[in-house]
């Protein structure tokens, strides 16, 4: 409630005398109606038709009550860099951050303090609270891969809506629980994957859908190559850290700086390596080039993997894997290197289309000139990523990344881990979402929990 003490306060500043307090009582009424009235129409589809819920000409668009409000989980790296996305939008509002490294915490409560020149953002070191929170309409939540799921599903049966970092999950059946949860309580979700809305990965994927290249026969996934490493000593952990709530639901492991905060994706238990961590980027473009973001392959073929062989760090290095789906197409995904580059490359009977951040090409050299015809497939559009979000907060349309494709996409490289952790061919349906005739591959498709953490749709 600490916020929409903060709008009640800036209404006593403006009024003084007797019908102050009931003026302010007034507008915390009206935002918490406008509130339910949102989530209202979230849960009955009713906002579908709308271009605006409350158009800024009837508050103001400066207006307290009239803004988004915003909470961030998860502001270290990524997650300091996707608030800096929302406190540059002026229709949100962030009220509040949440880490469990009370350093992080603190120092992005002051920056948004700093921006709008009050002491009001609240500052938790348990999510819950945070979710708990009436007055938040947006959660922001970019925590490492092991807390994706539990707070995500909790947000959604708050009622908040989410922009969360790639990728989707930690594991598939943690990516369907959340996917579900999502649909169920009628929430916007939109993912990480930005490069959906830059111009050189839609166009590509457009030339591709078009058949500018005839037919794909080939699609390369060029992800990072990874580090072996993790060898700092064990020692107790920092003072400021909460060390035993940020391994949570995954198993406790004795602390080192080469376990946590950046170094988490190189261990299985919290991250997947450097194939988990850009599948959400490349092997989603691909998908979204060949048209497949709504299914998956229907076998994962393990060519090879090589993984670190001393230290803490146990994500595979190198590896390549051929995913085939069911019209033929092959994916090949595997680490950087050689001829095979970081990026998306179709590969068709008429020729190939690749692209990368700060690189495209195709041949032939003339498919860069071509123009997509209104009367082709032209794809979703979208220049600002989290600018989409907001977008789709307020009219309740569907983002450019929403839940499902996210999943589709995280589940290429969830496929592929359990590929190459087997070291064998395994075969996939993609729409229930097993492996055939395999149990102990389907034993790999979950994880369990640390108590007392579980999901709970």
């Amino acid at each position: 409630m600490a916020a929409r003490g903060g709008a009640v306060g800036l209404v006593f500043g403006l009024y003084s005398g007797g019908g102050a307090a009931q003026y302010a009582a007034m507008k915390t009424t009206l935002r918490v109606n406008r509130r339910r009235f949102l989530r209202g129409l979230a849960l009955t589809g009713a906002a579908a038709a709308l271009p605006d819920i409350i158009p800024s000409r009837v508050l103001g668009a400066d207006a307290p009550s009239n803004k988004i409000t915003v909470g961030a989980i998860g502001v270290g790296g990524m997650g300091s860099g996707n608030l800096g996305g929302f406190l540059g939008d002026r229709r949100c509002r962030v009220l509040a951050v949440c880490d469990v490294d009370r350093g992080h915490r603190e120092r992005e409560q002051r920056r948004v303090n700093n921006q709008y020149g009050n002491q009001d953002c609240a500052a938790y070191k348990d999510f819950r609270e945070l979710i708990a929170r009436d007055d938040i309409d947006v959660i922001s939540l970019a925590t490492p891969d092991h807390w994706h799921a539990i707070p995500a599903i909790m947000a959604a049966k708050a009622g908040k809506d989410i922009y969360g970092e790639k990728p989707f999950s930690h594991d598939l059946k943690e990516g369907r629980a959340m996917v579900t949860a999502i649909e169920r309580y009628g929430r916007i979700w939109q993912t990480g994957s930005w490069q959906r809305s830059t111009g050189d990965f839609r166009f590509a994927c457009e030339l591709v859908r078009n058949g500018r290249i005839g037919k794909v026969h080939t699609v390369e996934v060029g992800l990072p190559t990874g580090g072996a490493g993790g060898t700092a000593p064990f020692t107790d952990p920092p003072p400021d850290l909460d060390y035993d709530f940020w391994c949570g639901p995954s198993p406790w492991a004795p602390y080192s700086r080469d376990r946590t905060h950046w170094n988490w994706r190189w261990q299985m238990d919290y991250g997947g390596g450097q194939l988990m961590d850009w599948i959400g980027h490349h092997g989603d473009i691909a998908q979204w080039g060949l048209g497949t973001e709504y299914t998956g392959p229907v076998e994962i073929n393990p060519i090879h993997a090589e993984f670190p062989k001393v230290g803490i760090w146990d994500a595979a290095t190198r590896y390549r894997i051929e995913c085939t789906y069911a019209n033929g197409v092959k994916m090949i995904v595997q680490n950087a290197e050689g001829n095979h580059r970081m990026g998306a490359k179709w590969i068709g009977t008429e020729g190939w289309v690749w692209v990368d951040r700060g690189g495209f090409d195709t041949q032939p050299k003339e498919l860069r000139k071509e123009r997509i015809r209104p009367d082709e497939i032209n794809l979703y559009r979208s220049q600002n990523h989290i600018g989409n979000f907001i977008d789709c907060v307020i009219s309740r349309r569907q983002t450019i990344t929403p839940a499902e494709v996210a999943h589709r996409s995280a589940s290429i490289g969830h496929l592929c881990v359990i590929a190459i952790t087997l070291g064998r061919k395994l075969r996939w349906d993609p729409a229930k979402e097993e492996f055939l005739n395999d149990p102990s591959a389907n034993a790999l498709l979950g994880r369990a929990k640390r108590e007392p953490w579980n999901i709970i749709v």
